[in-house]
């Protein structure tokens, strides 16, 4: 089941490690299945804030996700972004082709307290 890696990241500064980091990040999670999908393109916030910037990497699973994140490649390159950047990243399962929501709210319903 594809997994995702979302990032929403504040308070950026210019730096040349974080170009150096944008330049090196692809080469540690395509050996992963991973690929850009948002990354750095303009949102409209809807509701709650969203400010900064907001990035989304793909993986064939939620395994890979985790192994890409955990990776040696990884790790090296992460501080050359944070020492810059802060943000809130998430790693998150998504669900299956044949999900259906009404299975969720009717799971959802049986469990309310009786009125």
């Amino acid at each position: 089941m594809t997994a995702y890696a979302i990032a929403k990241l504040h308070n950026g500064t210019p730096h040349a490690e974080v170009v150096e980091y944008i330049e090196r990040i692809p080469a540690t999670f395509e050996p992963y299945g991973g690929r850009f999908l948002v990354h750095g393109t303009a949102h409209e916030v809807k509701e709650g804030d969203w400010s900064g910037a907001v990035v989304m990497i793909g993986f064939p699973g939620i395994a890979e996700a985790r192994a890409w994140w955990d990776s040696p490649a990884y790790r090296e390159i992460a501080p050359l972004r944070s020492r810059h950047i802060g943000g809130d990243i998430i790693l998150v399962e998504g669900v299956p082709a044949d999900y259906d929501p009404a299975a969720t709210a009717k799971a959802m319903r049986e469990a309310l307290p009786a009125d």
